[in-house]
Parts: C-alpha cells; sequence; structure tokens
C-alpha cells in the first residue's frame, strides 16, 4: 500500500513539534477555514496533498503530517498501529484542534478510521482513499522489494544509481544530509515493518463510528469492489464514490478526487 508520487506544496509553511524527542514535520496549507488533516501513505509525504490543498481552499485549512519515519519526520522505535494513532492524537493537540475532518490514503486512511473509531469526538468525518477494512491475510508483505533498495549513498548519484529500477519513483525526493550524504525520504526497512503491521481485519474499526464517511475506490486500486460495496452497506452514512484510476487515486485523478472530496464536505 504506497504513494510513490510527489507533488510540490505551493503555499505551506513547514513546521514541527516533538514528540518524546522524535520530530514530527507537518504542512500547513493555511487559511482561516474550517480543519482537514490529511494522512499520506506509505512511501509518501504531506507534500503530496497540494493539490487537493488548493482545490478546496479557502473553506478548507488543510493540514498534512509526514508520518512517522517518513518525509520530514524522524524514524520511530516501531511502527504499530497504536504508534501512528498517538501521533496524530499529539498533533491534533500541538495545534489546539478539538474536531477535525480526517482524510486518508491507504496506510492514512486505515489510520484515520482507526483513530475515529478511538475518538469519535475528535472526528467531524471521514474521507477513506483507497484504505481497506480486511488486507494481507495470506500473510504476503508486498514491500519485499524494499529491502534490496539502498538508504543512502555518498552522491545523490550514487544513490539514484544504487536504486535502479525504482530509482525514477523517489529521485525528485531525495533527501541531502548535514554531511552532505544522500538518503531515501524512508527508510526501507522501517516501512517493511510499518506495512506488516497493517495488515489484518479491521472491520471493527470501521464500522465503529457514525460519523459522515466518503470512501473512494479506485477501479484498479486494492479494495475489490465486493469489499468497498460491503464498506459502504454495514457503516452507516458512508457514501461510496468510484474513480478510473489506481491505487495512488489523489495523484492518479486529482481532479476527480478533489471534486469527489469538495462534493462531500459541502454536504457537512
Amino acid at each position: 500500500m504506497s504513494d510513490l508520487t510527489t507533488t510540490t506544496p505551493a503555499t505551506a509553511v513547514r513546521a514541527e513539534l516533538s514528540i518524546d524527542g522524535r520530530r514530527l514535520s507537518y504542512l500547513d496549507f493555511g487559511g482561516t477555514g474550517r480543519p482537514l488533516v490529511a494522512l499520506h501513505g506509505h512511501l509518501s509525504e504531506g507534500a503530496t496533498f497540494a493539490h487537493l490543498a488548493a482545490a478546496l481552499g479557502p473553506q478548507w485549512r488543510l493540514i498534512a503530517p509526514d508520518q512517522r519515519g517518513q518525509g520530514e519526520s524522524d524514524r520511530a522505535a516501531d511502527y504499530a498501529r497504536e504508534g501512528y494513532l498517538a501521533d496524530l492524537e499529539a498533533l491534533l493537540d500541538h495545534l489546539g484542534l478539538t474536531e477535525v475532518v480526517l482524510l486518508g490514503h491507504s496506510l492514512g486512511a486505515i489510520n484515520a478510521y482507526q483513530f475515529a473509531a478511538r475518538h469519535p469526538r475528535r472526528v467531524r468525518a471521514l474521507v477513506n482513499a483507497e484504505g481497506p477494512v480486511s488486507l494481507g491475510l495470506d500473510g504476503v508483505n508486498p514491500f519485499g522489494f524494499l529491502l534490496n533498495l539502498p538508504y543512502e549513498a555518498p552522491t545523490r548519484q550514487a544513490l539514484i544509481d544504487g536504486l535502479g529500477q525504482a530509482a525514477p519513483f523517489f529521485a525528485d525526493r531525495l533527501r541531502e544530509n548535514a554531511d552532505g550524504t544522500w538518503r531515501l525520504p524512508f527508510h526501507p526497512q522501517d516501512m517493511y515493518r510499518s506495512e506488516d503491521q497493517v495488515h489484518g481485519d479491521h472491520w471493527a474499526d470501521w464500522t465503529a463510528t457514525d460519523c459522515p464517511a466518503l470512501l473512494v475506490r479506485g477501479t484498479r486500486g486494492v479494495i475489490p469492489a465486493e469489499q468497498a460495496a460491503a464498506m459502504a452497506d454495514r457503516r452507516p452514512r458512508t457514501v461510496a464514490v468510484e474513480l478510473d484510476a489506481d491505487h495512488l487515486v489523489y495523484t492518479a485523478a486529482p481532479d476527480l478526487f478533489a471534486a469527489a472530496v469538495r462534493d462531500f464536505l459541502a454536504t457537512l
């Protein structure tokens, strides 16, 4: 479950908070509109929501963290479910936001509806983009290919060369370290462990709340059509939309995705 596409933010302010000495970085696209927190998927970062932020403004103030171990946020000791949710709670507290709309893609979508299940009073509505409720039960981790990738190298070109066929997906997002070496915006082993721990049956979390929800499925995504239909049927006040896109639905079909989210938010 990944998002390998990035967009450069145009009008976002980057800030951070410290959680037990670990930096959690986020982008705040600003404005006086209602707060919407957007959570990216694996191998991604908050900057990928720049197009959506522009499409929703000024009615909505979009805030997009780099989730633990990705983008500008520090690596964490673990990538268990509760750790991601604790990060999100700390971010909302740091910003003084008592209630928000949560939008997530893939990993971020699962984090969003699991957070809502544990903190229902803090979530006004949910937007789930390609976040299944049952996945990976065959025990296969699709991120096995990551374990063959280098994390850092002496030069940018050396890192690109080491990435091989994966280079086109990450070349525009490589980071330069203070000592002049270069690294990926995530550690391959971290993301492998994180993917492993997001697998499971999450039906209880998905159906635990009844706030308004939008489920966005890509026709070539990871949620089977029958599962998406059941997700809409079994959870009250849930609207399902299907877009002609792959798993990276919000970057693969950005205008259609933004329109679907804007129409949903207008009903709140």
